[in-house]
């Protein structure tokens, strides 16, 4: 499969390295010649040092050869014309675009079905506002992903001191406490990821990912010793896009919202356009505005301006004075791991946030939905099963599965199985696989030929 990226900033960046990993052909165009050596330094992928929207440019990147091209510069015009000239060039190639300006959210199906024939556009922002929405209503979730259209639920949690399942065998947990506890896909400890056996223990410090179907989430959280509280009253630090966005989404919601923003100019904007939300013009950092406000009566507080220290910052601040629940936007990579050493655990990035939209498109195989864990450690991905495919009707535990791949949900029909070894996949279920780096390229296979009709 060759791919094309347009643009090589940290999206760019991020899925040539996802892919290169998988031995994909992979060809990266940025007219930046820093960020084209930043890739060709650090990625084994070709480089092409030009604009994106550029025909000769494309024609020598090789449109003509390749099944996809990635549109996701920085710029919404750009990634538009760059579709646009590889549709004329390529229509075969399969085209995706990042697109972020609200403008442009109306005419999404009208860019697929005329021209440029666009067959993806994404909008992070969209899916942040989306993962900052479950977020709020699950205490002490690192992560959070969605499948069977909501009904399964892939989270990922903090283990805190104390946990009553610490400390013991995952299949002694039961036996031992009385508590049943949720499939366990995966446990990262000290940095390193880990799929565990049953013989594998919990332990302070741990984050833990797992599987629970949406109506028993509750039980699977209070196994973790979290338990879900309504959000009343929602802080907002920072009016730009994503805030303006998340603002518009929650007066839906019967959620008494504040938005602080420090531009005298997007403060009468918010307020024009936003009919429930009280706007405060201030800047979300500083202490006597927050205590003047009563911070202390917010239940959560979202940091979401354009500058991430400025949201590291704020959210601290708004720990110290009382706060437990604060969702914080980060866009540099480098910063996550600090996060949770620092007491930040629930994280937005919208640049992942494109990376996941974009993965779940560029699968081989009948992929639903795909997300990324840790960086690019580990994906889960949403599948159908199709009658040729030789792992249906048949126990889980004769099918022959690659190491460090796990199936962790089968969907059939209106149930959500989760499975065990006796466990069989029938024709057009759904089939949640977790797997690492290394098992993706022949789970890919297995989506490419043997789940799907050739």
């Amino acid at each position: 499969m060759k791919i094309i990226i347009v643009g090589a900033g940290e999206v760019g960046f991020h899925i040539a390295s996802h892919l290169a990993l998988e031995n994909k052909d992979v060809v990266v165009i940025d007219s930046d010649p820093e960020a084209i050596r930043h890739v060709s330094d650090n990625i084994d992928v070709q480089t092409v040092h030009g604009s994106g929207s550029s025909p000769v440019i494309l024609e020598e990147a090789g449109i003509k050869e390749a099944e996809i091209v990635l549109a996701v510069t920085n710029s919404d015009e750009t990634n538009l014309v760059a579709c646009l000239v590889s549709d004329i060039i390529s229509p075969t190639t399969k085209k995706l675009a990042r697109l972020r300006n609200a403008d442009f959210d109306n005419f999404h199906d009208t860019f697929n079905k005329h021209a440029p024939h666009i067959d993806t556009l994404i909008n992070p922002e969209i899916e942040v506002v989306k993962t900052i929405d479950r977020l709020m209503n699950l205490p002490g979730a690192v992560d959070i992903g969605e499948f069977a259209d909501g009904r399964v639920k892939f989270v990922g949690i903090h283990v805190e001191d104390g946990t009553q399942v610490a400390n013991f065998k995952l299949s002694e947990i039961f036996s031992r406490t009385g508590i049943y506890i949720p499939l366990i896909a995966a446990i990262i400890r000290n940095d390193e990821l880990i799929i565990p056996t049953g013989n594998d223990k919990l332990r302070a410090g741990d984050t833990v990912y797992f599987i629970s179907e949406d109506i028993k989430l509750s039980e699977a959280l209070a196994a973790f010793g979290k338990h879900t509280e309504p959000v009343k009253r929602v802080l907002i630090v920072g009016g730009g896009r994503i805030g303006f966005r998340l603002a518009r989404h929650l007066e839906k919601q019967p959620v008494y919202i504040k938005i602080i923003e420090k531009d005298q100019d997007r403060c009468c904007m918010l307020a024009d356009r936003l009919n429930k939300t009280v706007v405060l013009h201030g800047d979300g950092s500083d202490q006597e505005l927050l205590r003047e406000e009563n911070v202390q009566d917010i239940d959560i507080v979202i940091t979401l301006t354009n500058d991430e220290e400025t949201n590291i910052l704020t959210s601290l601040l708004a720990r110290k004075m009382g706060i437990s629940k604060t969702i914080t936007k980060i866009s540099k990579f480098s910063y996550f791991p600090l996060m949770s050493m620092i007491g930040l655990e629930q994280i937005v990035n919208p640049r992942l946030s494109a990376i996941n939209s974009i993965l779940q498109h560029i699968r081989r195989g009948k992929v639903l939905s795909a997300i990324s864990i840790k960086g690019d450690e580990a994906e889960v991905l949403e599948a159908v099963a199709m009658e040729t495919s030789d792992i249906v009707d048949k126990p889980l535990k004769d099918i022959s599965f690659p190491k460090g791949a796990l199936i962790t949900g089968i969907i059939h029909g209106n149930d959500i199985i989760i499975p065990s070894g006796s466990s069989l996949i029938e024709p057009g279920d759904r089939v949640i696989i977790f797997a690492r780096k290394e098992a993706i390229p022949r789970i890919e296979k297995i989506l490419a030929v043997k789940l799907e009709f050739f």
